[in-house]
């Protein structure tokens, strides 16, 4: 490998360790190669979706059971979070029935 090769690499690698990623190689079968490039792509993106995989996928993989407050957690996600609704029920009481 020449200098400049060499040179191009190092600075490939710098621009995305300054990113936060890091390159790898990984084994596989190769009908899953497609899945594990689009996984890859979702997780380089470091947002809701990625945390969120990564949450499920570790815990497929560590065989634990979900912990408790995962509806609180989904919940306090939602867009409408400090939306400032007031939902009011009908407070009917029903109708007259004659038995």
């Amino acid at each position: 490998m020449s200098k400049s090769q060499k040179r191009a690499i190092d600075a490939y690698r710098a621009r995305l360790s300054a990113r936060g990623l890091a390159r790898f190689e990984v084994l596989g079968r190769d009908a899953d190669r497609d899945l594990i490039r689009a996984f890859a792509r979702r997780l380089a993106e470091d947002d809701r979706d990625a945390a969120r995989l990564r949450a499920v996928v570790g815990q497929a993989i560590a065989g634990e059971p979900p912990q408790a407050g995962g509806i609180l957690a989904a919940l306090r996600r939602s867009p409408l979070v400090g939306a400032d609704l007031h939902i009011e029920r009908d407070r009917n009481e029903g109708r007259e029935v004659d038995l």
